[in-house]
């Protein structure tokens, strides 16, 4: 199609008439209208319900115009991705997260991309998975890193990695050289993240399911609360996955254990994005830099720590 017959289609559709589409345009009305009705003889359709006061689209119309529209934006993307490869540097990324995350494994992440890419920039919301999911789901965030127990509508899954809730503690803590049980938590300070988070969730079902009350010595909806209460109070043990601990357990001599309880198995850490969007060459970039990053770290830790 000729590019002023797209053109003139689409300005009598933003403007709703060919006299103000002519005012816009600096074009005669009489060329506007010859341009219409060539369109929609070449379609084979007409496209405007035309009125005394104005034209609006039809059905068919309607359907033009968002293929068009979207093939504009497809260009602008295209524009603006070719002219990302040069300026990755000056990008901003927005990325959602719940706190596990934001405590050491994504401080880490962003460090270590940046070192490639130092223009880079990041601006982190950290906030609750109901919170989290409505951002990816509102496109309020490019990406979301968070622990998850069920499937998210609307929501596309690029990474996705087996959470276990295990035990973390330091290396001299009397259960090292045992199997745990929940019933052996009971003589130790625990660590325990907020009811209402997924740890929360599914210790509080392992526990309900086993017959068995614990009662955290800590409860906070910080990970970093419950960490340092770990590393400063004698004996204690902080539940958590080991992408939370990932780049802290060598240097502060943990350990971590697992209880042989299924239900504590059922979440895994998803790096996200909305379904459908668009990613800028910065964004494409930094995902794969995570994904090849959370394997990577994360089969490295298993083996280390014997998980």
């Amino acid at each position: 199609m000729h590019s002023n017959e797209i053109r003139y289609f689409l300005a009598v559709a933003n403007t709703g008439s060919l006299s103000a589409a002519s005012k816009q345009l600096f074009v005669a009305v009489s060329a506007i209208s010859r341009q219409i009705q060539q369109l929609e003889t070449r379609i084979g359709a007409t496209l405007f319900e035309r009125h005394a006061r104005g034209m609006v689209l039809n059905d068919a119309g309607q359907i033009l115009e968002n293929h068009v529209r979207k093939s504009m934006m497809d260009m602008d993307f295209a524009i603006a991705e070719i002219q990302g490869l040069k300026a990755v540097r000056r990008t901003v990324i927005r990325m959602a997260c719940t706190d596990g995350p934001a405590y050491s494994l994504l401080p880490q992440m962003f460090a270590r991309f940046r070192a490639i890419n130092p223009g880079v920039m990041f601006y982190l919301n950290v906030g609750t998975a109901l919170q989290v999911s409505e951002m990816i789901r509102s496109g309020d965030c490019d990406l979301a890193l968070q622990f998850s127990l069920t499937p998210e509508r609307g929501v596309e899954v690029l990474a996705s990695h087996p959470a276990t809730v295990r035990l973390a503690m330091l290396s001299h803590h009397p259960l090292v050289i045992q199997e745990v049980s929940l019933g052996d938590l009971r003589a130790y300070p625990l660590a325990l993240n907020e009811p209402s988070s997924t740890i929360g969730q599914l210790f509080d079902l392992s526990c309900r399911m086993n017959g068995i009350f614990l009662e955290p010595a800590l409860s906070c909806n910080r990970f970093s609360t419950l960490y340092d209460f770990m590393l400063n109070t004698p004996g204690a043990i902080v539940a958590c996955s080991h992408f939370s601990v990932m780049f802290n357990a060598r240097a502060d001599g943990l350990v971590m254990k697992s209880i042989n309880i299924e239900q504590l198995s059922h979440r895994t850490l998803q790096l996200q994005t909305q379904a459908g969007r668009h990613r800028s060459a910065a964004l494409s970039q930094f995902i794969d830099f995570s994904c090849e990053l959370l394997a990577r770290e994360a089969a490295a830790f298993e083996r280390d720590f014997n998980l």
